[in-house]
C-alpha cells in the first residue's frame, strides 16, 4: 500500500522535548477524560422527561435536548483534530477538558431549552478536542504492536463505561435531588481530570507547513449545523420548506469544503485517506455505529419509561445491562485481535447488535424486565466489540503522524450518524417503538455489510 506524505519532513513528524512519555499515566489520564465526555453525553437520555418538563420544551423540539453535544461534537471534530497534530495533542487535550469541566457546569445553570442545548453544544466542541487528542496521545505513547491494540481496546472500554455510568449517575442523582446537580458533578470531575492531565502528559505534535484552514473549518462547520438542524426540524414534516432549504444548503456547503480540502495546503482532513480500504471501513462503521446503535440506544429509555411506566432509577439500571456487558466486552477484544480482523469485529459487532435489538422487539410496552434482559445482553456484546475495534482500526489506518486527524475523522462521522440517529427514531418512535427497533436493525444490518465492501477484503489494514 503506497504510504501517504504528510508535508513535514521526518524530523518534525514527532516532537517532545526533553520530557519521557509515560504511557499508562497517559493512559489512564485519556481514558478518564473519554469516559467523563461520554457520561455527559449520555445522561441527558434518563433525565430527558424531567429536563422537558423543567423548561416545558415541547416534543417537537426535544430532539435537542439530545442533539446538542453531538453537533458540537461533528462540527469540531476535524478542526480539532487538525489542530493537535499541528499545534500539540497535549495542548488540545488540556483545553477541551477545561472547557468542558466549565461549560457542563454551567448547562446545570440553563434555565431554558435554548441555554441549555447552547451549553451542551458548546460541552460537544469541547468534547471534540478531548476526543481526538485522547487517540493523538494514545498513537504517540504506544506506537505499534500488542501494547496498542490493548491501549486502544482499554479506551474503548472507556467509551462504554462513560455510557453506563453517566445515564445511572443522572437517574440517581435526579433522584435525591434535582437532574442538574448531575452536570455541576460531571463538571467539577473533568476539571479535576484537566489538572491531573498537566502534570501526566507530554506533548506531542507533526506540525505541517501552511496556515490553519479557517476555510475548511468555516464551510465544515456550517454544513454540518445546517444538515444537523434539519435532521432535528424533519421530525415535524421532511417536507416543509425550511428543511429542505438546510439539506440544499447543507449539500452546497459539503461540496464547497471538499473543493477547499483539495486547494488547501494544510488541510483538515488529508482525502487521501480515502484511498485507504481501512479508513473507509473505520469511517463507514463509525457513521453507522451511530446511525444504528447510538441513535437508538440515546432514545431507548425515554421508550422504556413511556411504554414500560418505568422509573428513571429503573431504566438507568436496564440500560447499565447493554452498556456495562458493552464495557467487559471491550476489555477483553484485545484477544481476538491476532485472529479476527478489526473489519470483522466490526461486522460482527453490528449483526450481534441487530439480534439484541431484534430480541427487544415487543418488549418496549407493557413488558417486565425479565423480558428486556437478553436482548440488551446481546446487543451490549456488540456495542462492546464496535467500541474496540472502532478505535484501533482508526489509529492503524492512517499514519501515526496524523492520528488525531484520523480520529477527528472517524468520530465526525460517528456523531454525524448519532445525531441523525437520535432524529431519525424520535420521528419513528411517534408510530411505535417496534417501528424504531425495526429501522434500527435494518441500519445496523446494513452498517455490517458496507464494513465489509468497502474494506476490498484488506481486514485489519
Amino acid at each position: 500500500m503506497p504510504q501517504l506524505t504528510t508535508g513535514a519532513p521526518p524530523a518534525l513528524q514527532q516532537t517532545t522535548g526533553a520530557a519521557t512519555v509515560r504511557p499508562g499515566a497517559t493512559l489512564a489520564v485519556t481514558s478518564a477524560a473519554t469516559a467523563l465526555m461520554l457520561m455527559n453525553y449520555a445522561a441527558p437520555m434518563l433525565t430527558l422527561p424531567s429536563t422537558a418538563r423543567a423548561f416545558g420544551t415541547p416534543a417537537s423540539a426535544q430532539a435537542w435536548l439530545l442533539n446538542g453535544t453531538p453537533l458540537g461534537l461533528a462540527m469540531l471534530l476535524l478542526v480539532a483534530g487538525s489542530l493537535a497534530d499541528d499545534h500539540g495533542r497535549r495542548r488540545v487535550f488540556l483545553l477541551g477538558t477545561l472547557g468542558m469541566g466549565l461549560t457542563t457546569a454551567l448547562g446545570g445553570l440553563a434555565n431554558s431549552t435554548l441555554t441549555f442545548t447552547l451549553a451542551r453544544i458548546a460541552q460537544g466542541a469541547a468534547g471534540a478536542a478531548v476526543l481526538v487528542a485522547s487517540l493523538g496521545l494514545l498513537a504517540h505513547a504506544y506506537p505499534s504492536g500488542a501494547a496498542r491494540i490493548r491501549a486502544t481496546g482499554v479506551w474503548g472500554a472507556f467509551v462504554s463505561a462513560g455510557t453506563a455510568i453517566g445515564p445511572l449517575l443522572a437517574a440517581t442523582l435526579s433522584s435525591l435531588a434535582d437532574w442538574r446537580l448531575t452536570y455541576e458533578v460531571l463538571g467539577a470531575a473533568t476539571l479535576i481530570v484537566a489538572a491531573l492531565g498537566t502534570r501526566t502528559l507530554v506533548e506531542s505534535r507533526a506540525p505541517r507547513e501552511g496556515r490553519p484552514d479557517t476555510a475548511g473549518a468555516l464551510t465544515l462547520g456550517l454544513a454540518l449545523a445546517a444538515l444537523l438542524t434539519a435532521l432535528t426540524l424533519g421530525r415535524d414534516g421532511w417536507l416543509r420548506p425550511p428543511v429542505g432549504l438546510l439539506l440544499g444548503a447543507a449539500a452546497l456547503l459539503t461540496a464547497l469544503f471538499v473543493l477547499v480540502e483539495r486547494r488547501s495546503r494544510a488541510p483538515m482532513i488529508d482525502l487521501a485517506l480515502f484511498r485507504r480500504p481501512a479508513f473507509r471501513a473505520a469511517t463507514a462503521a463509525a457513521l453507522f455505529t451511530g446511525l444504528a446503535v447510538i441513535g437508538f440506544f440515546s432514545v431507548l429509555p425515554a421508550l422504556l419509561q413511556k411504554g414500560s411506566g418505568m422509573s428513571p432509577l429503573t431504566t438507568a439500571w436496564l440500560f447499565l445491562l447493554w452498556s456495562g456487558t458493552a464495557f467487559l466486552v471491550a476489555l477483553q477484544v484485545r484477544r481476538l485481535a491476532g485472529r479476527v480482523p478489526a473489519t470483522y469485529q466490526l461486522a460482527l459487532g453490528f449483526v450481534l447488535s441487530t439480534a439484541g435489538v431484534l430480541a427487544l422487539y415487543g418488549a418496549l410496552e407493557g413488558a417486565s424486565w425479565p423480558r428486556l434482559l437478553p436482548g440488551l445482553v446481546v446487543a451490549g456484546v456488540g456495542s462492546g466489540l464496535l467500541n474496540a475495534a472502532l478505535p484501533r482500526l482508526t489509529v492503524d489506518s492512517v499514519p501515526q503522524a496524523r492520528a488525531a486527524m484520523g480520529s477527528g475523522a472517524n468520530n465526525t462521522a460517528r456523531y454525524i450518524g448519532s445525531s441523525a440517529g437520535v432524529a431519525l427514531a424520535l420521528a419513528l418512535s411517534t408510530a411505535g417503538a417496534d417501528v424504531t427497533l425495526l429501522v434500527s436493525a435494518a441500519l445496523g444490518l446494513a452498517g455490517a455489510a458496507l464494513t465489509v465492501a468497502v474494506a476490498g477484503g484488506t481486514g485489519r489494514r
